[in-house]
């Protein structure tokens, strides 16, 4: 099996690169471009593998990506490059439609042209997933779950972005008949995640007696689902996933942001203990524009009907994630001297006689 990843030196894709070769002995391919937030270090323990390779592109340079798939011949494609921080895609939105509608836009016209010639056994088993966030749902009230039914109503240029890709990959396949699954994600957590995210950042700046920043009062919630959960089930999604469907991948695991942040600091107490609690670092900040309520995702579909099931709670989880960050600062420590923890996302007021 030889599948082609994009986005495979990130947080997400780097889990499933390391699950498709060191778990399923499969050919990959990565082709990633090695933005700020994608780093081979995460890819350590593959990249001695002799079916692993590596391609550093753009997804957006529509003659690499043509001849990547022309000299690999992948009989499948797992899409998951993107531009994926929200308060990023606040200053900086530019990045979110090049990379994330474009650069889809490029690999699905890429992949039609690939798929076209294969032989007819080939052709017929070739799957592309493009793989997408829940945060194209937009905001959740107090009750209720997202399907795979519910109507898009994104809040930040990044699930704008998203959101497009989604629709781009659907009708890739309605009008040209590419053999297109979608999958939308909860929040993910775990070992290589980058550090400008709430867990990761959090821990760290615990470590470094640093303030633990929390947006607005931390009533917003969020799903989580430990990232290597994840990557199993896009795989299975991958291999029986029916074409043309919407797979939601969620982890149960609804928490308050302000709960994640204290259970963190009740683990750094028991690890690392200090003069004071861990917890004293908690400081509140102005909340993020358009910041979402609530996401939950509903996962039966996924759970029922191709038999995937999360084998981590978040207790679990989030235990062994900072567990590893405590036991891994080779990987984080040159990461972190490029971003400290500052803010990011403030929306700059518009200079006086602006037109």
């Amino acid at each position: 099996m030889r599948i082609l990843v994009t986005g495979g030196a990130g947080f997400i894709g780097s889990a499933v690169v390391r699950h498709l070769v060191l778990d399923k002995g499969y050919e990959v391919l990565n082709v990633d471009k090695l933005t700020y937030a994608g780093t081979q270090t995460s890819l350590t323990s593959v990249g001695n593998q002799a079916g692993y390779r590596f391609l550093k592109a753009d997804i957006c340079d529509r003659g690499a990506i043509a001849e990547a798939f022309s000299s690999f011949q992948p009989d499948r494609v797992m899409h998951l490059a993107a531009e994926s921080h929200v308060d990023r895609s606040i200053t900086g939105a530019k990045d979110f439609v090049d990379t994330n509608v474009i650069g889809t836009f490029t690999m699905l016209e890429c992949a039609r042209q690939y798929w076209a010639g294969l032989e007819p056994a080939r052709k017929e088993a070739f799957r592309f997933l493009h793989v997408s966030t829940d945060e194209v749902y937009g905001s959740l009230g107090d009750d209720g779950l997202f399907t795979e039914e519910t109507p898009y109503d994104p809040s930040s240029p990044y699930s704008a972005s998203k959101a497009a890709s989604d629709h781009l990959a659907k009708a890739w396949m309605r009008t040209y008949g590419l053999p297109v699954v979608v999958s939308n994600c909860s929040n993910n957590y775990g070992p290589f995640h980058f550090p400008e995210k709430l867990i990761p950042l959090t821990i760290l700046n615990a470590m470094e007696g640093k303030p633990l920043p929390v947006y607005g009062n931390g009533a917003n919630i969020r799903d989580w689902l430990y990232v290597e959960d994840h990557a199993r089930a896009l795989d299975i999604i991958a291999e029986r996933g029916r074409i043309g469907e919407t797979y939601n991948v969620g982890g149960r695991n609804e928490r308050r942001n302000i709960d994640v942040v204290t259970r963190i600091c009740e683990l750094m107490d028991g690890f690392r203990p200090g003069r004071q609690p861990h917890a004293a670092l908690i400081t509140h900040v102005a909340d993020r524009p358009g910041h979402d309520a609530r996401y939950a995702i509903d996962a039966t579909k996924l759970e029922t009907e191709l038999g995937w099931k999360a084998e981590e709670n978040f207790d679990t989880g989030i235990e062994k994630t900072v567990r590893w960050y405590l036991d891994n600062e080779w990987w984080w420590a040159p990461l972190r001297s490029g971003y400290a923890g500052t803010r990011l996302g403030l929306i700059d007021p518009p200079k006086q006689g602006a037109a």
